[in-house]
Order: structure tokens, then C-alpha cells, then sequence
């Protein structure tokens, strides 16, 4: 007869160890080692593409055509277009890189057409 609160003290012991696992990884803020690697890569992707749009926006500014070609871009529909034209253009080629890069030439573009952006750069 004292053994009979045995089950349901593994079934509550149980449900409740599932239940804080649950709650911790999806209110709680916990991670997989995966995840953690996955998350920490994108936000310095985005840290490294931020240090470097005033390099890009310097590059572009080295045009000698940098005033038609930001009135051309600001004409362009998609950002698609406009990161291609920074890309082609040759501003988001960082030194010694081969290739230009695509994150950093859609914020280089963003940053270049922004209202007031155009007049510090052309001028």
C-alpha cells in the first residue's frame, strides 16, 4: 500500500522534466551547441557587413560616373537590381578579395540611395 504513490510520482517527475524542456527551449532562451553556432555566425556576418558599407560607400565615391550611376540605381525597382549594380560597379569588391559580396553590396546599395545619403556622397 505505500508503494502506490510510486507511479504517479515517476509520471509527474517525467512530464515534468518534458514540460521545462520544452518551455526552456521554446520560451526560455536555451540552445542547441548548433543552434548557438548557427545564430553566433549570421549576427557577425551581419556586424562584419556593417563595418564594412562605409568602405564600400568610399569605393563608390572613387567613381568618376558615381552621380549618374546613384541616379540610375535610385531608378532601379527591386533591390535585386540594385545590389547587382553595386556588385557589377566594382564597390563591393572589398581589397585583395576576388569577388564582390553579395550581403554587403545590398546594404552598400541601401546606403548609397538613402534620402540625404546621395548629397554626402556626390559631394
Amino acid at each position: 500500500m505505500r508503494l502506490q504513490w510510486i507511479p504517479p510520482a515517476i509520471f509527474g517527475a517525467l512530464f515534468g522534466a518534458g514540460a521545462a524542456i520544452g518551455i526552456g527551449f521554446w520560451q526560455g532562451g536555451w540552445y542547441s551547441a548548433a543552434s548557438a553556432d548557427r545564430f553566433a555566425q549570421v549576427k557577425s556576418d551581419a556586424a562584419v557587413v556593417d563595418a564594412l558599407v562605409p568602405v564600400c560607400v568610399n569605393q563608390s565615391k572613387l567613381d568618376p560616373d558615381l552621380a549618374a550611376k546613384i541616379a540610375q540605381m535610385k531608378l532601379m525597382v527591386t533591390d535585386y537590381e540594385r545590389r547587382d549594380f553595386v556588385m557589377n560597379a566594382g564597390w563591393a569588391t572589398m581589397p585583395a578579395a576576388m569577388h564582390p559580396d553579395r550581403d554587403l553590396a545590398t546594404a552598400c546599395a541601401d546606403a548609397l540611395i538613402k534620402p540625404g545619403q546621395a548629397k554626402s556622397v556626390q559631394g
